[in-house]
Formats: structure tokens, C-alpha cells, sequence
């Protein structure tokens, strides 16, 4: 239909104006359904995570947290809860196969996750197996029992000292954990006498420690070091031979590994060294002293320096107490005396690592207080433990050797330039 204004009265054109006004004037539809929906989707809020606790719902529960006590076990933890025997039984025995409830130490910490509600129902048990590991027991209808790991965040650390005591000192005086030293004792065990270190010696350290949240879990390796001792730099550093072996090698890539440790126990002092004439505190006179004192607390762990078999065990009275002996090869033999006691199970025959535990330092025999007599015999002759060269394990093999140079070489200057404290 055609709309013409000509001789048509003032009302109806007034009318027909504002009819084409009204019509400008409606929104689209169409748009406005699409702007409401953008509004309405900005303005809802997207949900915040859940805070997690080993899996669980922080906020979904009430949280008891406590340690393992003295006589404590998973029953009477439980029992507390009103958990009855009976699923307490299923718990231990479902829980086989996943972690021993007979192996939960005194002092581990545990948590029970209870309902919000005011029967306060326990739904949850956790106890940490150590401080990176733990299990979830669930007390619900369908029992679980399960194991998890904390996330574990990996810190590159580097750390220098000057030896002014000892090492261990030398650790806590420039911040560095205390076990570090015993990592280094361990990789340098072949090379560095650590009961001759001397004032002036130092290290350089690269490695990494592992931490969960803020606290420190150990260290996870030494990437590499470097010892100087007596004016000499020992270097090791951690080289993957294949795809599943590390070995510690020097620059030159002979392995730090020797055929001996250099001592037999860790961390104490030499109390009387090998002499052809000592005054013996017991029997008041002069006489052979053709061995190393070290003077450590009772109980202290006593390793084979070398492969070997045990060729004689056994107690003199009237001497070196309970002494084990072992023959490594044709030409060493190595003696412990005045041990307090054996590792368990040990006998004339038995084939040694190096590094097994062989027995623990005592006082037996003719002895005035807790000491290891250790005594190394070279072709059936005494020689001086402190003057053994033993030789190296195999070194790199040649056909990685152009590998290891591209490995060592940047790990080289990036642990010459670490700077060492400045002396107080």
C-alpha cells in the first residue's frame, strides 16, 4: 500500500510523523538480547579454585592436626574418632600393600579431615610417611587407602667456605646446610683425607636442594665442586655415563671413585697416629703403634674401605677387643679394633662392599675410652692408613670423552667463579 500526504488534514500528518518517530526510536531487538548478555555475563564471577590439602578440600572440613606419640598406632589414633575396630582392621589390612601401619613412627605428624556438623564424623586420615611422602586412609563407606607426594619445588644453590675448623663448621658459618658436608665426604671420600683438612682449605659447591612450601627436604645432587686441600684443587663433577648411571669425575675424567676410602668412618678426630714407638696408655710402656686411633663416640659406624672377605673375626682380651679383619686382594688386608659390636650377621667368610657397614666403635679390649684401631697391612707388612694410594676406578671411556669435555668445561668456570667469603 502507497502512503501519500497530499490533501490530507493536519491530524492525520501529525499522526503519521509521529509514528515514523516511534519507529525510529524502538531498539533492535536482536541487539538488545545480545548486549544483555554480554552485561550478564560480565558480571558473574568466575569460581576460585579450591585450597587443596594432600587432594582434599581445605574448606570442606575441620582439620586436626597432631604428631604420633609413644605407644601410639593407628588404632588408638582412631579409636579416639569413634572409628570401630572392625574398620580399623580393614584399614590395616587393605593398607598392606600400600604402606605397613606397623612402620608409623613417633613424631611423624598425622591429620584427620572431620564433617563441619556437630557430630564432627572423621572422613579422612593422613599420616606422613616422612616430609615429602604420605597416605590418605579414607573412612567412608568405600574404603581407600592411597599414597601421594607433596609438590616438591627444585632450588639451584651454590655455596663456598674456608675451612677454620672443620667442615661441618664451615657449612653453618656461611649458611649452607649441614649436610652438605656429608654429601662432599661421601663424593670425596677417595681423594680428600676430611681428618687432615687444615685451616686455609676450601670448597666450592653447585647443587640442588629440594624444597617443600619453605622448608628444606634434603639435597636432591652435587652438580659440581670443587676441594682445594693442602694447595691441591680436587674438581668432581656429576656426569651421566648412560641414559640411568652418574658417576663423580675430575677434569681430566678419571673417576673419584679409588679402590679404597680413605677412612673408615665419618667425621671424628685422630687420636694417635701409626708410629714404630708409642707410649701405650694402658700397659705404661713403649711399644709398635702400626694403625690409626680414631677417636669417635661409642656406637659410631665402622665401613669397609674396599671390596673384600671378612678372614678373621673375633675378641682379644688382652688387645684390639672385638676386631674384624679383611682381605681385599693379594697385597691389602685391613684390621677394625675394639669395636663394640658387629653388624648383624657377619661372619668369617662373607664377602664386603665397599662401604658396609662392618660394626660400631667401642671400647674393648686394652683401651682407655671409645676409639677404632685401624690398621692396613700391605704385603703382610703394616703401612701407614694415611699413606695408601689406591688406584682409580675406570675413568670416562673414550668414546664419551668428547661429551664429557662439552659437559665439565662450563660447569668448570661457572664453579671457579664463585667468589669464597671474605676472612673476619
Amino acid at each position: 500500500m502507497r502512503i501519500t500526504l497530499r490533501n490530507q488534514p493536519v491530524v492525520s500528518i501529525l499522526l503519521f510523523i509521529a509514528v515514523v518517530l516511534m519507529a525510529s526510536c524502538t531498539p533492535d531487538k536482536k541487539k538488545v538480547e545480545s548486549e544483555t548478555t554480554v552485561d550478564s555475563l560480565a558480571l558473574v564471577e568466575a569460581p576460585k579454585p579450591a585450597h587443596l590439602m594432600f587432594g582434599l578440600p581445605v574448606d570442606s572440613f575441620v582439620i586436626e592436626n597432631n604428631k604420633v606419640k609413644r605407644n601410639e598406632f593407628l588404632a588408638s589414633i582412631l579409636l579416639r574418632y569413634d572409628i570401630p575396630y572392625k574398620q580399623i582392621d580393614l584399614l590395616a589390612h587393605k593398607s598392606k600393600d600400600t604402606f605397613d601401619v606397623r612402620k608409623i613412627k613417633v613424631g611423624n605428624p598425622y591429620y584427620v579431615f572431620l564433617d563441619h556438623d556437630t557430630l564432627h564424623t572423621a572422613r579422612y586420615f593422613v599420616y606422613e610417611i616422612d616430609k615429602i611422602n604420605y597416605v590418605v586412609y579414607n573412612l567412608n563407606d568405600s574404603i581407600t587407602i592411597t599414597k601421594g607426594q607433596k609438590p616438591v619445588r627444585k632450588v639451584q644453590r651454590t655455596a663456598t667456605g674456608i675451612i677454620t675448623s672443620s667442615l661441618w663448621n664451615a657449612m653453618t658459618e656461611n649458611n649452607a646446610s649441614p649436610v652438605l658436608a656429608l654429601e662432599l665426604s661421601d663424593i670425596y671420600a677417595w681423594t680428600v683425607d676430611f681428618f687432615g683438612i687444615e685451616k686455609g682449605d676450601y670448597f666450592k659447591v653447585m647443587y640442588t636442594e629440594d624444597y617443600v612450601d619453605s622448608t628444606s627436604v634434603g639435597i636432591r645432587s652435587i652438580e659440581a665442586a670443587l676441594f682445594h686441600h693442602r694447595g691441591d684443587d680436587y674438581y668432581a663433577f656429576n656426569f651421566m655415563e648412560d641414559s640411568t648411571t652418574y658417576n663423580y669425575f675430575d677434569e681430566k675424567g678419571n673417576s673419584l671413585r679409588k679402590a679404597f676410602l680413605k677412612a673408615p668412618l665419618k667425621f671424628s678426630r685422630i687420636s694417635s697416629r701409626f708410629s714404630h714407638s708409642r707410649y701405650h696408655p694402658v700397659l705404661k710402656i713403649r711399644r709398635p703403634h702400626h694403625g690409626i686411633d680414631y677417636a669417635a663416640p661409642k656406637g659410631t659406624h665402622v665401613y669397609s674401605i674396599g671390596d673384600g672377605r671378612v678372614i678373621a673375626k673375633g675378641y682379644q682380651a688382652k688387645g684390639g677387643g672385638n676386631y674384624l679383619k679383611i682381605k681385599h686382594n693379594s697385597v691389602y688386608t685391613t684390621v677394625y679394633m675394639h669395636l663394640n659390636g658387629f653388624t648383624k650377621g657377619i661372619s668369617k667368610g662373607d664377602k664386603v662392599k665397599q662401604g658396609d657397614l662392618i660394626g660400631y666403635v667401642g671400647s674393648t679390649g686394652l683401651s682407655t675410652g671409645p676409639h677404632l684401631d685401624f690398621r692396613v697391612f700391605k704385603n703382610g707388612k703394616p703401612i701407614d692408613p694415611l699413606k695408601v694410594k689406591a688406584p682409580p676406578v675406570e675413568p670416562v671411556k673414550k668414546e664419551d670423552m668428547k661429551r664429557f669435555k662439552q659437559f665439565y668445561k662450563p660447569l668448570k668456570q661457572s664453579v671457579d667463579n664463585l667468589s669464597l667469603p671474605v676472612a673476619q
